[in-house]
């Protein structure tokens, strides 16, 4: 599998990071108090994502990090959808199957971890 092909599935799993992380700030702008959950919110994904999800995640595993991300993902959805932006909820989620699942083909797995060593 090409080199550009696998870096760019992997920036489009980095923007779909990004995206949950807004989602759930736009459902704290949609709920008080407004001026804790727009940025406490996000932060407490970030921590998630960061402790459990992320490739060089402290605690991740072989169970903990696949259920984390669908925790992640599939929350920033339901927070899309509860906040009123329904078709923008399905969008992230289909985003998230997508570019999750491709990022799991052997090629693209095998420069992640390159890059872990």
């Amino acid at each position: 599998m090409g080199a550009i092909f696998g870096w760019s599935v992997l920036a489009l799993v980095f923007v779909d990071e990004l995206l949950a992380v807004a989602a759930f700030g736009v459902w704290g702008w949609d709920h008080d108090p407004r001026w804790l959950l727009v940025w406490l919110l996000p932060l407490v994904a970030m921590a998630a994502w960061f402790l459990f999800a992320s490739p060089k995640a402290r605690f991740g595993g072989t169970w903990v990090r696949p259920i984390v991300k669908v925790v992640v993902f599939g929350l920033a959805s339901l927070a899309l959808w509860d906040a009123g932006h329904e078709d923008w909820a399905v969008a992230l989620l289909v985003f998230s199957v997508v570019v999750n699942a491709l990022a799991l083909l052997p090629g693209i797995r095998v420069l992640v971890e390159e890059q872990q060593l």
